[in-house]
């Protein structure tokens, strides 16, 4: 069976996993050379269920299932504190991956924008944070293209780029 690819102008969307698509996002996978730069979306998922403040979402072009994303929100978190280098208030792209199938079509840029317009719309942050593992083959210059700026942070090993989130343009 061949693997639908959406088209390149097809709508991107963020969707709530539930019972009925939670199979869909344990399908997604990254290239076996990339799997040393995102944990597993079966992981992730799990994780989100013993924290509160992940906030995660299947990724769909064109109604097919393209890719994972979750944020670590402390938006309405008053009782937990997040670690005292975050800034306050805070909010960070925990995971960000896209299938192997339908990466280098455009989608992962369109995912990302649907995401940082998702964050832009509390109006609250004054940036997006995001970490990632340095390697031949990872995400940096992903993010760096999108707009991530370094921050000179490290933790657990991982530098630290965020992304401004002033207004858009009107």
């Amino acid at each position: 069976m061949t693997t639908p690819i959406p088209p390149r102008d097809a709508p991107v969307a963020l969707v709530e996993i539930t019972a009925t698509n939670y199979r869909e996002a344990f399908r997604l996978k990254v290239r076996p050379d990339q799997e040393r730069f995102v944990a597993s979306n079966a992981v992730s998922i799990a994780q989100a269920h013993f924290h509160p403040e992940a906030w995660f979402r299947l990724i769909v072009a064109g109604g097919i299932p393209v890719g994972f994303a979750m944020l670590e929100d402390w938006t309405g978190r008053p009782d937990k504190a997040p670690d005292e280098w975050k800034a306050d208030p805070y909010i960070y792209l925990w995971r960000f991956m896209i299938d192997q199938r339908y990466q280098s079509s455009g989608v992962g840029r369109a995912a990302l924008t649907c995401v940082v317009e998702h964050v832009r719309a509390k109006g609250l942050f004054p940036t997006l944070q995001v970490s990632f593992v340095p390697g031949e083959g990872g995400p940096e210059s992903f993010y760096l293209r999108y707009g991530f700026r370094p921050t000179g942070l490290i933790e657990d090993g991982e530098p630290i780029l965020e992304l401004p989130l002033d207004p858009p343009p009107a």
